[in-house]
């Protein structure tokens, strides 16, 4: 026999996700290592030792070969809240359609090295393309997104010999954010990155970002932030991440999109407005920011070879909100 659920019940039912995920937010966490250690990876884990400004670090990756090769590779380019293992989906899609794919976490991120000095995305750049000559990669497609987006142009314009096409997912440095945001010391963002609670940065995830994935679907991201405060090397963590931050700000590359001759198609949530340094900006200048889908289709049009999608009823994480589309969209533009 049926029967209507009471209103307070079935109420319960659908915030029982959500007071799982406070409860987990405010649980005794199991620390992780400022490397990530204690998070598994979907494939394994290789490193790759570089030089950046006298420092010898180590760069993680994970170098995922396909059943049947269709003898070419795809770069993937995460971005700044985000390990390299949350592109699982997107490497099984790659990897079924024939292409190698390569996922490095970057230095400064995930299970790579934090590093002393300051992060520099020309750095980034050449340590992408050391990796790319370590595994003798002449050439390879760049799929990106986020802060991976800002890397991208920096590679596409440094290095476009290697590059054959190169695909914006929701990438952020559309604008540039100085014209907004009044410069701020690492030290005063170090503090306030340092009071974040997870249970603030779930809500970072569900509006800054409009992420549109069930909660237990962002824990993940959580655990990889705040697991890592157990760590007694956390404070050089927090200095990198800050630094990471400050790398977005200071060295924007909007003005060098409209340079980029290589094929690039961006992806775009609909409602991703995620706008770095935002609640740092005047009040009256906040609402002209972050509008990425228009400022990816203006920078699109000034393009010789791009072109701009908007998935509706998107967010910042794109390619696990809208998979399929992002699928079709991602491989019919490298079968160009």
């Amino acid at each position: 026999m049926n029967r209507i659920l009471p209103a307070a019940f079935a109420a319960a039912l659908l915030a029982a996700p959500f007071i799982a995920a406070r409860a987990a937010d405010t649980a005794p966490r199991e620390p992780y290592g400022i490397a990530l250690e204690g998070l598994a990876y979907p494939y394994p884990v290789q490193l790759l030792s570089v030089l950046n400004d006298g420092e010898q670090l180590s760069m993680a990756y994970m170098d995922v070969a396909p059943a049947q090769p269709n003898g070419r590779t795809v770069v993937l380019l995460h971005g700044r809240n985000f390990p390299s293992s949350y592109w699982a989906p997107v490497i099984k899609m790659l990897s079924e359609a024939g292409f190698r794919v390569v996922v490095p976490d970057q230095i400064g991120f995930g299970k790579s090295s934090k590093p002393q000095g300051e992060l520099h995305f020309d750095t980034l750049a050449r340590n992408t393309i050391a990796l790319l000559d370590h595994l003798k990669i002449d050439k390879a497609e760049i799929v990106a997104h986020s802060l991976g987006g800002m890397l991208g142009v920096r590679i596409a314009r440094a290095y476009p010999e290697r590059v054959a096409h190169l695909v914006l997912t929701a990438p952020i440095g559309l604008e540039d954010y100085r014209l907004y945001v009044p410069p701020t010391p690492t030290e005063t963002i170090i503090v306030s990155e340092d009071k974040l609670t997870a249970d603030g940065y779930r809500k970072q995830l569900q509006t800054n970002y409009a992420v549109k994935l069930p909660p237990e679907a962002i824990t993940p991201f959580i655990d990889a932030r705040f697991n890592i405060k157990g760590s007694p090397d956390y404070p050089r963590w927090l200095r990198a991440f800050v630094s990471s931050g400050q790398m977005i700000y200071r060295e924007p590359v909007a003005h060098e999109i409209p340079l980029i001759a290589l094929p690039t198609l961006f992806i775009m949530g609909a409602d991703d407005h995620n706008a770095p340094g935002r609640p740092l900006a005047p009040e009256a200048l906040r609402a002209k920011m972050g509008q990425n889908a228009e400022l990816a289709k203006t920078l699109a049009a000034k393009m010789p070879n791009a072109r701009a999608e908007v998935i509706p009823d998107t967010g910042h994480l794109v390619f696990l909100e809208a998979p399929e589309t992002y699928k079709e969209l991602v491989l019919g533009f490298l079968g160009r």
